[in-house]
């Protein structure tokens, strides 16, 4: 038996049985869910940038693999910060799932000046506010259906195209969001699965289940964040796309000075964490 360390949201538990139903039918392990409460399911008002950033979603759950309850961990790569901790390795990514946001309960044509648009999340505030003037953004934490359950008395929320697919809750009313208008985040659709980096038996499992393309786009993707300085606070975004694991990387990305001023740059070549890295330190120098 491998057990999983997860949060314990509808959607959290949705991505840790996925990883167990391909654990079964790949490698023919059993897998039980260890739920892991942490800060950020806590503390679901306080905005993510005062109580932590992307760490406050994750710390407790890697601790789980680290101290031996758990074999490996289930995250969100969006929520990782960059450094991924001593001892842990993302040892497997499986097939990437639809990396874009999506404008639910408007469209940017019916969004008009003093409506308002919740999230959470900065990149997704300037790029919306780069697209359509003179809405209002206000702040949105919650999990998934307490999101949907805010339109009506906001406007519009924004949201992760595959939180939607994973849960089945597409609304009637929505926009999906292409990456040409706004760039998702950093492994935004993708799982990221750790485990300790000395545990050859649970590594070896996880590898049956390791997608390398996918694996490639969200390395690359990492790289851009590692070198803007880690889990950086100021609104960014990257997107690699690739058909193969040994051909040509496009990769993305964009960064904002926290305000209205949103850089964007792409590169194309063989080394897509070289192009994430060259991206960052292009971006950054604007900024300056």
């Amino acid at each position: 038996m491998l057990y999983a360390a997860t949060r314990g949201s509808e959607l959290a538990l949705w991505q840790a049985n996925h990883v167990a139903d391909l654990l079964r039918l790949r490698s023919h392990r059993d897998v039980e869910p260890l739920i892991v409460s942490t800060a950020g399911d806590r503390d679901k008002t306080t905005p993510l940038d005062i109580i932590g950033g992307k760490g406050v979603f994750v710390k407790e759950v890697q601790a789980a693999v680290l101290d031996g309850r758990a074999h490996f961990a289930v995250h969100s790569a969006k929520d990782l910060p960059a450094q991924t901790p001593d001892g842990l390795i993302i040892a497997a990514v499986p097939e990437r799932a639809n990396p874009r946001d999506v404008l639910v309960g408007a469209t940017r044509a019916s969004l008009g000046v003093g409506m308002t648009v919740g999230t959470g999340s900065a990149r997704r505030r300037v790029q919306l506010l780069e697209q359509v003037g003179g809405v209002e953004v206000v702040d949105l934490r919650g999990n998934i259906a307490t999101r949907l359950a805010r339109v009506g008395e906001l406007d519009a929320v924004v949201m992760a195209a595959a939180a939607l697919d994973r849960l089945d809750r597409w609304p009637e009313e929505c926009e999906v969001l292409e990456p040409e208008v706004m760039l998702p985040q950093v492994g935004q659709g993708t799982l990221a699965i750790e485990c300790r980096e000395d545990d050859a038996e649970t590594r070896a499992a996880l590898a049956e289940i390791d997608d390398p393309v996918a694996h490639r786009r969200l390395d690359a993707e990492r790289a851009f964040l590692m070198e803007l300085g880690g889990d950086c606070d100021l609104p960014a975004g990257a997107f690699a796309e690739t058909d193969s694991v040994d051909g040509d990387i496009r990769v993305r990305a964009m960064l904002s000075d926290g305000d209205r001023i949103v850089h964007r740059s792409e590169a194309t070549g063989p080394d897509g964490e070289r192009l994430g890295r060259d991206l960052a330190v292009e971006l950054r120098g604007r900024l300056q």
